[in-house]
């Protein structure tokens, strides 16, 4: 029997509910069961965060992953020490807080390039913090694509029988609009295909959304699901794929909500993220809380694997204790399902 693999988590941005999300899942046996997690942040962020909420954990800081011992009632931290905890504010956005969530997944990102852990998992990020430390990048997904110098890449959500990738994601809808070009909608099928089958997913059917009312209506709303998106279609078919498209948005998500396909591509952020997020968040009006937050975003083209909640930084409970960690109890468990299939392909590739 193979050791468990190391997944590298990263805590999020300190002042948000990324490091109660975290302590949460290591205190899941679904986590620990599955894999050998390590956290990458702010040992005294996570140390002050169990303290505070009452969480049953120890945290260790530790200097190198060989260092890390992975022993129940323990967190292994691997510590960035790059948070002032006198000045750190929960639930408000600031450059050091900015700073210290990007250190931590520049620093997943390189040991998962060196092989020191298997996958990497990323908790929330604020994008201004972000970039008000200096550090000008749109979200995770672009950090990933910079990092492990990728050009072709997707961002998949995963969450029960919705599977949804994006033909493209952080840029405005304008822009998103001129991005519909027949070579990246054909590319961003591939990568769900590769994405699907990693996932253990058996119906392999596509279906690819318009991007116009009615998916053009013949050209009547416009011409880009007619001139761009039908070509893509027909040429995946040529290469095998089976796939609809394009389909309109408002049927092709009520017929994959029922698992009529086995996953979907979306022509922009909004179009893709808004059932989606429908389907996984559930609000509980009585108790003024989220009853769970599900939802898993994949990363799909990079040579190293990163899964990630797919929710933000909830500042506004930042701190108080009720964050849902299902989430990132997900994504691990996404994260450990392609460790094993990557490393199913490489035994079967001799």
């Amino acid at each position: 029997m193979t050791e468990k693999p190391i997944i590298g988590i990263t805590m999020g941005d300190p002042a948000s509910i990324g490091p109660e999300i975290a302590i949460k899942a290591f205190l899941a046996d679904k986590v620990t069961g599955v894999c050998r997690p390590l956290l990458v942040g702010d040992a005294g962020v996570l140390a002050n965060t169990a303290k505070q909420l009452g969480l049953p954990v120890v945290v260790r800081g530790v200097s190198k992953v060989a260092d890390a011992k992975f022993e129940p009632g323990f967190i292994d931290v691997l510590d960035m020490k790059t948070v002032d905890l006198s000045a750190l504010v929960m639930g408000e956005v600031s450059a050091m807080a900015g700073h210290a969530a990007f250190e931590a997944v520049r620093k997943a990102i390189e040991l998962a390039l060196a092989g020191e852990v298997d996958a990497t998992v990323t908790g929330p990020i604020n994008k201004k913090s972000i970039n008000d430390a200096g550090h000008h990048f749109a979200g995770h997904t672009e950090i990933y694509a910079h990092y492990t110098n990728t050009a072709k890449y997707g961002m998949l959500l995963v969450e029960e029988n919705l599977k949804v990738i994006h033909v493209s994601t952080h840029v405005s809808l304008r822009q998103a609009c001129d991005l519909v070009k027949k070579e990246r909608v054909l590319s961003v099928i591939g990568l769900l295909q590769d994405g699907l089958i990693s996932l253990g997913e058996k119906n392999l059917k596509i279906g690819v959304a318009g991007l116009n009312p009615h998916a053009g209506d013949s050209g009547l709303f416009g011409t880009e699901d007619d001139l761009e998106i039908l070509p893509a279609v027909v040429a995946a078919r040529e290469l095998g794929y089976d796939v609809d498209g394009p389909v309109p948005p408002d049927t092709l998500f009520a017929k994959a909500a029922t698992g009529h396909y086995g996953g979907v591509v979306a022509m922009y952020h909004d179009q893709g993220h808004i059932p989606f997020k429908l389907n996984g968040f559930k609000w509980n009006a009585e108790k003024q809380q989220m009853d769970s937050v599900k939802g898993v975003n994949i990363t799909m083209g990079l040579p190293i694997i990163r899964t990630s909640v797919d929710h933000g930084t909830a500042f506004e409970i930042a701190g108080k204790g009720i964050a849902s960690a299902d989430a990132m109890i997900l994504a691990i468990g996404a994260a450990v399902q392609l460790v094993a299939s990557r490393t199913a392909g490489r035994g079967n590739n001799g």
